[in-house]
């Protein structure tokens, strides 16, 4: 079985003496359930594990009930010490407080319980640790499949990635694109909004919601200002509605609005957003054409091709803790501004013979960049750079 390079991660941190709680973290479909069971079937250390699936939410002592099933296994036999995991952890309400609490008393009992919590809300999850547990955890956060992984795991080409994107779910579906697609709505989209997104935060126009993100993935890869994306939305409220919505959106996994760069972060958040999907099958289920279509649609797949390289520059932005941005002036752009530290690198999209711009230049006069590159056509081969572990981008 296929293991992504974050099973390495996950293994390193659970072989260590107890020192911090454990959280993986990313969004639906992305494989971290399979990964911890890969990790733990290869670890010499007992373990148990739990799923929070179908307990009620309101049922706390759950929680305490799963470690203290740890604690008996601990007192009963003759082992050193014992790996606890609970899946989807953040859907019992007040789950990081009973968590604090028997973390601490094993803190002061010296109880050798090494604990991995696995959710897929990015907002719950952040929002418990936010609340109870600072100082106590670290985070392993999973993005989405890269090219080179589903490459590797299930044979893509490179036009089947930009196309179908990276879910593994469905990999093997995808000569069906009807029962691929209906997968992609069913078990990703309406599961992240109905169970990640409208269970806990304030949505007051649920329809809108969907709207929002279902306009801002079909523009991904494309700069659409809010003010105009409500001309297109049906029963639209404000921007100050429209941009919290894109933030609960990004936060699920699902599609985020960049902000433009500028070295003033008071103009970066006034900017026109840039659409982004996290996973290019988001964006394609909403363009009206199959794969064969597509791919002869030179306009089409110059947009797709680069939300593509957009999604590949995103999840880098979140598995590693980099800042993704986009840089206009005028006519001149820079499609994807990534950031690390203090340094910048600058990575313009071509699919094809498109005319040249002097973007790059002007954002190389401008900002000095770390880099500043082409992907694609006349470039960096699209499939090289899907490869790259783009914090090598900065060394």
């Amino acid at each position: 079985m296929f293991e992504r390079a974050y099973c390495k991660v996950i293994k390193e941190r659970l072989e260590e003496p107890r020192r911090f709680i454990q959280i993986v973290t990313g969004p639906r479909q992305v494989g971290k359930t399979t990964m911890v069971k890969q990790v733990l079937s290869s670890l010499k250390t007992p373990r148990l594990m739990y799923s929070a699936d179908d307990v009620p939410t309101s049922k706390k002592e759950w929680i305490s009930d799963c470690w203290e099933n740890a604690r008996m296994r601990l007192r009963s036999e003759p082992i050193d010490s014992i790996v606890l995991v609970i899946d989807e952890v953040q859907k019992i309400a007040g789950w990081s407080e009973v968590v604090k609490k028997m973390w601490d008393e094993d803190s002061f009992n010296d109880t050798p319980i090494k604990v991995l919590l696995l959710g897929s809300s990015r907002v719950l999850i952040e929002r418990g640790l936010a609340d109870s547990l600072a100082g106590r955890f670290e985070t392993i956060r999973i993005p989405h499949w890269t090219y080179e992984e589903m490459h590797e795991a299930f044979g893509f080409t490179l036009e089947q990635y930009v196309y179908f994107g990276g879910y593994p779910a469905v990999a093997e579906l995808i000569a069906d694109e009807d029962r691929w697609a209906e997968y992609i709505r069913a078990s990703i989209i309406d599961a992240t909004i109905n169970k990640d997104v409208l269970v806990d935060a304030v949505v007051n126009k649920p329809a809108l919601l969907r709207q929002t993100f279902e306009l801002a993935s079909a523009y991904s890869g494309e700069i659409l200002s809010l003010t105009k994306m409500i001309g297109l939305l049906q029963d639209a409220g404000n921007t100050t509605t429209l941009s919290y919505y894109l933030r609960l959106l990004n936060d699920s996994g699902l599609v985020c609005g960049l902000q433009k760069y500028a070295l003033d972060n008071c103009r970066r958040r006034a900017s026109i957003p840039k659409y982004q999907v996290y996973n290019n099958a988001l964006k394609s289920i909403f363009c009206e054409s199959t794969f064969k279509e597509a791919i002869v649609n030179r306009k089409l797949w110059g947009r797709l091709f680069e939300s593509a390289i957009g999604c590949h520059v995103v999840n880098a932005a979140y598995a590693h803790r980099m800042q993704s941005y986009y840089w206009r002036d005028g006519n001149n752009e820079v499609d994807f501004v990534l950031k690390s530290g203090s340094k910048i690198v600058g990575m313009e999209v071509k699919s094809g013979h498109e005319k040249y711009t002097r973007g790059l230049a002007m954002f190389r006069e401008q900002f000095k960049p770390h880099a500043a590159f082409v992907v694609g056509y006349e470039g960096i081969p699209a499939t090289d750079f899907l490869a790259a572990d783009l914090r090598g981008l900065f060394g």
